[in-house]
């Protein structure tokens, strides 16, 4: 497939209830700039205005915060099923026209644009193809999954976000290290320790 014309959407997944943090993490701020806002924003980088934010918990107030100025709004009522029944959702709302789907977390503040291209980039095109970051030995999000993908993506459930995609033999994957996408916020201590970075 040319490269040129490969139509590839961002999910944005921003529905979870946070419930560890104890708030609506979406909405704090990391380098002065909320955590949906920066998720969004690197999606945008990427896709332009394909970029699709999925919300749930709080969902008016993440809207807000986090709606691309070009992009489109999917609300997951059954987010407290999990993280599969927002990817579930978002494919499902772009599995008409999309080629592949980026999947991005909006928790992972260090997640670039450039890393999102990245991924692109390394994907040869081909419908069965998964391209996954690595990072501090684990492999996960974000990850690209190509148009073989969707059926499988758009019938997750509960809290699997498709990993086991990833060693299933039907699908060929890939891996572009990004270490700084080891860093998720998940607890306040989580965002205490990044802020000492920042100030360090």
């Amino acid at each position: 497939m040319d490269k040129s014309r490969r139509n590839i959407y961002a999910l944005v997944l921003a529905a979870g209830s946070a419930s560890r943090f104890g708030a609506t993490k979406q909405l704090v701020e990391v380098d002065g700039v909320p955590l949906v806002r920066r998720a969004t924003d690197a999606a945008a980088a990427a896709c332009q205005n394909r970029v699709v934010l999925v919300v749930g918990h709080d969902w008016r107030a993440v809207s807000r915060a986090g709606l691309p100025d070009r992009g489109f709004l999917v609300q997951n009522d059954r987010y407290a099923d999990g993280l599969g029944s927002s990817i579930a959702r978002g494919a499902r709302s772009v599995g008409h026209a999309a080629d592949a789907v980026l999947v991005l977390l909006a928790d992972q503040p260090r997640v670039t644009g450039d890393h999102l291209r990245a991924l692109i980039d390394a994907w040869s095109g081909a419908d069965d193809e998964i391209v996954a970051t690595t990072f501090d030995g684990a492999t996960g999000p974000p990850v690209l999954f190509a148009r073989a993908c969707f059926e499988d993506l758009a019938n997750l459930a509960g809290d699997s976000g498709g990993k086991h995609l990833l060693t299933d033999p039907r699908f060929r994957t890939k891996a572009v290290q990004f270490n700084a996408a080891a860093i998720d916020i998940d607890t306040r201590d989580d965002l205490r320790q990044i802020s000492r970075n920042v100030r360090s």
